[in-house]
């Protein structure tokens, strides 16, 4: 095993303590479980030690596994700090910079701002990782995560962005043949689209101060929100999804929004990073891009999180 690859199979390592199991250390990796368990196979051949006791129920580090799992959190902070210092020298924006961010606000709006970044500056790379899930910023060596919703005292810098926005929308030819749509209430003799995780039976005060209900019943359920505008975009039905899922159709004339005012407020969103890292010309550079893409006319200035 070489030093760059033992570094890596440390870096696994960590993600399975902190993640809880190979599936999930994969996804946060974009390795499959079976990989994950190579990785881990190899230091423990390398060592000639049993680091994780596994069966088919559940999985816990040995003692010797939780000894050599501490050294391993150490070794990737000092390469991850020297990584930082010389990258910090560096006159223009260079090195991988690594990104956390929800999976539609990621791609619709984060994946092309990175790459107008890598366009601009020839010796950056870039690691998109889209997921729901909130992921340990520090532990799991991103530069910078956007989240959506409240955030916690975890000793970062939080940026607001701009709210993220959910809106109602259909189809012209849907609508054309569809009852009449002037009131929330004509919601439950429509036809649905709902997003299986979050919306069914659902319901919200407007900015305009009505309840929204949401239908308890759809004609159509689903559990990905692009998959809902495609139903919607072939006259299914009324979607509620992300505007910034539904801009380019909207945008195109291929869905028109409906009840305008009705739909649910919008949620926060912030640009987390460590402090200490700000100094990494990558970071700038993306922070810069993001509040000039996502952010305020006039964003406010960085505050800790404990003071938002």
């Amino acid at each position: 095993m070489t030093q760059f690859d033992k570094l890596r199979a440390m870096q696994v390592l960590v993600s399975v303590a902190d993640s809880g199991s190979f599936t999930a250390a994969g996804r946060l990796l974009d390795l499959s479980p079976v990989m994950v368990g190579r990785h881990v196979a190899a230091l423990e051949a390398l060592l000639g030690a049993r680091l994780i006791q596994r069966s088919t129920r559940r999985q816990a580090f040995t003692e010797v596994g939780q000894l050599y799992l501490a050294e391993c959190r150490r070794v990737l902070e000092l390469v991850r700090h020297a990584e930082q210092l010389a990258e910090g020298h560096a006159a223009s924006p260079q090195g991988q910079l690594r990104i956390s961010a929800p999976v539609t606000l990621g791609q619709c709006v984060f994946a092309p701002l990175l790459a107008e970044l890598l366009q601009a500056h020839e010796r950056l790379r870039a690691d998109l990782h889209l997921s729901d899930a909130v992921v340990d910023l520090i532990g799991d060596g991103f530069d910078a995560a956007i989240r959506i919703g409240p955030v916690l005292n975890e000793g970062l810098v939080a940026r607001p962005l701009r709210p993220y926005r959910l809106i109602l929308a259909a189809s012209p030819t849907y609508l054309a043949g569809a009852p009449a749509l002037q009131d929330p209430q004509d919601l439950a003799r429509h036809r649905c689209l709902n997003h299986t995780v979050w919306q069914q039976g659902s319901a919200w005060q407007a900015a305009n101060g009505q309840t929204v209900h949401w239908p308890g019943q759809a004609v159509l359920s689903a559990n990905h929100g692009d998959a809902l505008r495609r139903a919607a975009l072939a006259g299914a039905g009324i979607v509620l999804q992300p505007e910034v899922l539904l801009a380019e159709d909207l945008e195109a004339g291929r869905l028109r929004q409906v009840l305008p005012g009705c739909e649910p407020p919008g949620r926060p969103v912030h640009l987390l990073y460590p402090a200490d890292r700000l100094r990494l010309p990558k970071l700038q550079a993306f922070i810069t891009s993001s509040l000039a893409r996502w952010g305020a006319a006039e964003p406010p200035p960085p505050r800790p999180l404990g003071e938002l």
